[in-house]
């Protein structure tokens, strides 16, 4: 008997899937492919079912005959240890990043002659509605709160970018490219004091109070489900702290960044041009203790920004300080620097892993933008933020479009730079 492949990225099997077991069963023999836990989050799908579970779900199918794993989106060796007669798979992945899955398949098959059938998807309201459930689960803050931690378990480094309202919200959210035969996205979302500020129009001083800075979590968390990191400044008096963390908490933000200064928040990029005062490590260590002490739940996380690289203290104070946060209970460290090259940043990670395996390392790489993700994992680094880009460029943009539009007395000439209207109706979704 032949044997006929389908690989499926789903926590629950709905009609459309029915149909493509059902259509493999007249070619032969269906095996079915269940993709990890890891390479389903590479596949944009995060998932809400343990794998055990899914992997049941099929074997209880009768039509199925074996369900095997496939620990990895392409197909290569998936078909080189099965070699089926068939791959089944529905017609969406014809256009969009998920070509490169297709084309991946289809080369593999031309090899040894082997044939792709395709079925077309099927949208109907029922369909629909349960793909919506599945999203909305994600979105829900127990389930998006603990992400970051699953995230940091499966795909270290977690790649965070900046957010600072809906749109940009959805652009973190789907943004899913195909490089090299792989696909790829953003795994995680930054909220950002600075960029916040300045979407708002106003100095990053935390004059945009926490009130209205819940207010930008919530019009993204309306929108995306992906897990949030929030920047909270100094996190203000301990005893404010401890209301910040609850109130983060409930609202389902995975993870706040406070960092290790006192007064009026300037910049960490002006390094020691303005005056800023670092904290006493004592007096730090109390604020996450009692972050932690008021905290819920195991899965939110308090990260220590050490400042020690910015202010020019010194490696040994920074090591320090990492020492100590750990101790009161930081949930990870972030490690800060302006400088261009990525030098001291690495050395720190470095001597922080050869005494410390497991707490997570967080690094912002906007001075030191040579460097890749790579090279920082292999330095032990968890979580790399890229923390102002979507802002950065966002503005040099719109000042321009604005300028030729004055100078020119139409719009027709910037016409070319701009999405379609049709594009961004289709980026948000409809409930």
């Amino acid at each position: 008997m032949k044997t006929v492949y389908a690989c499926f990225c789903t926590d629950v099997i709905h009609e459309g899937h029915m149909n493509i077991i059902n259509e493999a069963k007249k070619y032969g023999e269906v095996i079915v492919g269940i993709l990890t836990d890891a390479a389903m989050i590479r596949c944009d799908r995060f998932p809400t079912v343990g794998f055990e579970d899914r992997k049941k779900m099929f074997e209880e199918i009768s039509e199925v005959s074996r369900v095997v794993v496939q620990s990895e989106v392409m197909y290569d060796r998936i078909i080189e240890e099965i070699r089926p007669d068939y791959v089944i798979h529905g017609d969406e992945w014809r256009e969009g990043p998920k070509r490169a899955i297709r084309d991946n398949v289809t080369d593999l098959l031309n090899k040894y002659g082997g044939e792709l059938i395709e079925i077309p998807y099927t949208k109907n309201e029922n369909v629909r509605r349960i793909d919506m459930r599945v999203r909305e689960k994600l979105s829900m803050p127990e389930y998006r709160c603990r992400r970051l931690r699953r995230l940091l378990e499966l795909c270290s480094p977690v790649k965070a970018i900046e957010v600072h309202n809906g749109l940009t919200g959805l652009i973190a959210e789907k943004t899913v490219v195909e490089h090299d035969g792989e696909l790829d996205q953003f795994d995680a979302m930054w909220i950002s004091s600075l960029c916040d500020s300045t979407a708002k129009g106003k100095p990053d001083i935390e004059l945009v109070d926490m009130t209205s800075r819940c207010r930008t979590i919530d019009d993204v968390m309306e929108v995306t489900t992906k897990p949030i990191i929030f920047d909270g400044d100094t996190g203000g008096l301990t005893e404010h702290f401890v209301y910040l963390v609850r109130t983060l908490e409930r609202m389902g933000v995975s993870a706040v960044i406070i960092e290790d200064k006192v007064g009026l928040k300037k910049n960490s990029l002006f390094g020691t041009e303005v005056e800023q005062t670092q904290d006493t490590i004592e007096r730090f260590s109390e604020k996450i203790r009692a972050g932690k002490e008021v905290q819920l739940s195991d899965s939110f996380m308090i990260i220590a920004r050490i400042e020690s690289l910015i202010l020019e203290r010194g490696m040994e104070d920074a090591l320090e300080r990492a020492r100590a946060f750990r101790d009161a209970g930081a949930d990870g460290i972030m490690i800060h620097s302006r400088r261009k090259t990525p030098d001291e940043i690495l050395e720190f990670c470095d001597r922080f892993r050869s005494e410390d395996a497991d707490t997570p390392i967080v690094v912002v790489p906007s001075s030191f933008n040579t460097v890749t993700e790579q090279t920082l994992a292999e330095h032990g680094a968890n979580i790399v933020i890229y923390a102002n880009q979507l802002t950065r460029s966002a503005f040099p943009a719109m000042e321009q479009t604005a300028k030729e539009i004055l100078i020119h007395h139409r719009a027709k000439e910037v016409d070319d730079r701009l999405m379609p209207i049709g594009r961004i109706l289709t980026l948000i979704d409809e409930l």
